[in-house]
């Protein structure tokens, strides 16, 4: 299995010539920013997975001998017996470059402050008071670099009476609400089947963090940008939320299907699952005639009445339906203009050619796994006047730990050698970062 990208060597070569490194393929939106991702698990180094696919030069700062926690969850474990890489870890970690520092150290502390003094960004998602007590209090950090925007993501949030809780992403998709939307019935809560409320979080890191880099274009300052597991949660409740606040209602679980449309969920046939969207009256007709149920039922008049009468339609639906295979009635559907879909199984998604049209496979070098292919990122950008695609096609492979130590101290001296000038442009205060072979 092989992505569409082209795969590229691993994040920094100091001895890479300026020209080469700023080729068009190792440019985005984001080229020019220096984002130091100090964070661990999922949550923020999927922000800084975001910034370093648009561009951005993001330096992972670990823990000396262990790395990431991540690096750790398994199995699976690829690689050589006594190297081996998680694939948990390497779900999260493109388009970065590493260094160990040990912050106990004041060697290793004075390096990262002399970074904090270079970058645009720093992340981090330690539990609150944690990084003041290392020393880098919000107040010094803006007092050492007064551009820096801080990305501080937390569980429970870094206020309030339960702010002091971890937060991890299962715990915080029960207290946030939505285990008890998830499931087969209101007595069956459920997780998601990924770590929703981690992705979510660095998801909105990341759109705070670009908010306050165009913010900074006008106020020349820094600022500090929060979130949480549990903000992350509440802010995807949609209508399950209204439903609570608005119309005082407990929202629950009802498995596979929609609590306000109907019918609108997965539904049983010859030789496994289909699933169906009739969100219209006008959709409702099409697909009543075309499957040979009785649209003039009382009980299905109405989308309201379809809903009130849910496992009725769903029988009606299912007895439709028993006879015929998932291709034949995806076909007839599609016959008929309705929106219908099979569920396919993850390794299925990436040799589905849709998704492969869409850049969501990519292929990377990793110097110990050879070439591996990754999910790719889910943003495209495209030349207004021409349509042509500008999208990045060239990644880098998470770094192994402190693989570019040596060279990103070297950008580190050459920066503080030669400071960009006071004028220059957001995206020139780091293109020192490209001119010494940085990929990212």
């Amino acid at each position: 299995m092989t992505g569409q990208n082209q795969s590229s060597s691993r994040g920094i070569d100091p001895q890479a010539s300026a020209a080469g490194s700023n080729s068009a393929d190792m440019q985005g939106p984001l080229s020019g920013i220096t984002v130091l991702d100090m964070t661990r698990a999922l949550a923020g180094p999927h922000a800084g997975m975001m910034m370093g696919d648009l561009g951005a030069f993001v330096i992972k700062v670990e823990t000396p001998g262990t790395g990431d926690d991540t690096r750790g969850w398994g199995p699976p474990f690829v690689g050589p017996e006594d190297d081996q890489e998680s694939t948990y870890f390497l779900s999260c970690n493109r388009n970065k470059s590493s260094i160990a520092l040990n912050l106990k150290y004041s060697e290793d502390k004075e390096t990262l402050t002399r970074l904090i003094r270079q970058a645009d960004v720093l992340m981090e998602n330690f539990r609150t008071g944690v990084l003041a007590r290392l020393g880098f209090s919000t107040e010094r950090l803006h007092e050492l670099n007064p551009q820096l925007i801080v990305l501080s993501i937390t569980g429970f949030g870094h206020d309030g009476p339960e702010s002091h809780r971890s937060g991890y992403d299962q715990i915080l998709q029960g207290e946030a609400g939505l285990m008890s939307v998830t499931g087969s019935g209101p007595d069956d809560p459920q997780k998601v089947g990924v770590p929703i409320a981690d992705l979510l979080s660095g998801m909105y890191g990341a759109f705070g963090v670009l908010a306050a880099l165009r913010e900074r274009e006008f106020t020349g300052l820094g600022q500090v940008v929060r979130t949480s597991l549990l903000a992350a949660i509440v802010g995807v409740h949609a209508f399950q939320g209204t439903r609570a606040t608005v119309a005082e209602e407990t929202p629950v679980a009802l498995g596979n299907h929609h609590p306000s449309i109907a019918p609108y969920g997965l539904f049983a046939c010859a030789d496994g699952h289909i699933q169906i969207s009739v969100g219209s009256q006008k959709l409702w007709r099409s697909f009543s005639e075309g499957v040979g149920i009785d649209a003039s039922d009382p009980r299905f008049a109405t989308n309201a009445d379809r809903v009130a009468h849910r496992n009725d339609l769903i029988a009606e639906i299912e007895k439709a339906f028993r006879s015929s295979s998932v291709s034949d009635l995806l076909a007839h559907l599609e016959s008929i203009g309705v929106p219908a879909g099979k569920v396919r199984s993850i390794p299925e998604v990436y040799e589905w050619e849709q998704a492969r049209s869409q850049g969501l496979a990519i292929d990377v070098d990793h110097p110990l796994l050879g070439n591996v292919t990754l999910p790719g990122p889910p943003l495209r950008f495209f030349d207004a006047a021409t349509e042509a695609e500008t999208t990045r096609t060239v990644h880098s492979a998470p770094p192994q730990l402190s693989a570019d130590a040596e060279a990103i101290m070297g950008w580190l001296n050459e920066r503080e050698s030669h400071p960009p000038r006071e004028q220059d442009s957001e995206t020139d205060r780091s293109r020192t970062a490209q001119q010494q072979g940085v990929q990212s």
